[in-house]
């Protein structure tokens, strides 16, 4: 077997324990609460070591978090990949939607569990903390790409920080207004809505 072979299978199996690992603390923490569920309940249900669970994960709060890791990223290359000539509101409404979109997939049990998780972060204070630090670094990710194509320095001038952080406190909003619905407002009609808002100021400061 070649050396790339056993890294692809290596990666398969740590993406594999890692899912198994986040699914049985999802469900433990949406039906108990965060503050209830141990590490070791986890790995019970998991059906893996204390060990094991430590090498993927640095606390529970890591694992909540985890499951939203990836939407930052995710803003940034659909942001990244837009159109240059794109108005921001148009392009950063897109971005911000396909991370809304993950959480508010099509499938009920998918929207169901992630609703139930959006709802814990939102109300548990240091998961809430654990978001906004990740957060924090979307926002830096955004600023130097808004700074990239509308050739702005993020340094001198105010507007790639100020329409990051609009975007994600669009971001934020609908989160919170589809979990204070339980899941019956449309996330897409939210975000339509609050950009709807947000556009006059994003286009207007904006020197294309």
């Amino acid at each position: 077997m070649s050396t790339r072979s056993e890294g692809t299978l290596a990666e398969r199996k740590r993406r594999l324990v890692s899912n198994e690992l986040t699914e049985a603390a999802l469900q433990l923490l949406a039906l108990k609460g965060f503050d209830v569920v141990t590490v070791d309940e986890i790995v019970a249900t998991a059906g893996v070591s204390k060990r094991t669970f430590f090498r993927y994960f640095a606390s529970k709060e890591d694992v909540v978090v985890q499951f939203l890791a990836d939407l930052g990223a995710g803003i940034h290359a659909e942001l990244a990949a837009r159109p240059a000539e794109e108005p921001p509101s148009v392009a950063l409404r897109h971005a911000v939607w396909v991370a809304l979109a993950a959480c508010a997939a099509d499938h009920p049990d998918h929207a169901d569990r992630t609703l139930r998780v959006v709802r814990l972060i939102l109300r548990t204070p240091a998961l809430r903390a654990r978001l906004l630090e990740r957060e924090a670094q979307w926002r830096d990710d955004l600023t130097a790409e808004l700074g990239r194509r509308l050739g702005l320095d993020p340094a001198t001038d105010l507007y790639p920080q100020l329409a990051a952080g609009m975007a994600l406190t669009a971001f934020d909003t609908v989160l919170q207004r589809w979990s204070e619905s339980d899941g019956t407002q449309d996330p897409a009609v939210l975000t339509d809505l609050t950009f709807a808002v947000l556009a006059p100021a994003l286009d207007a400061g904006s020197p294309s």
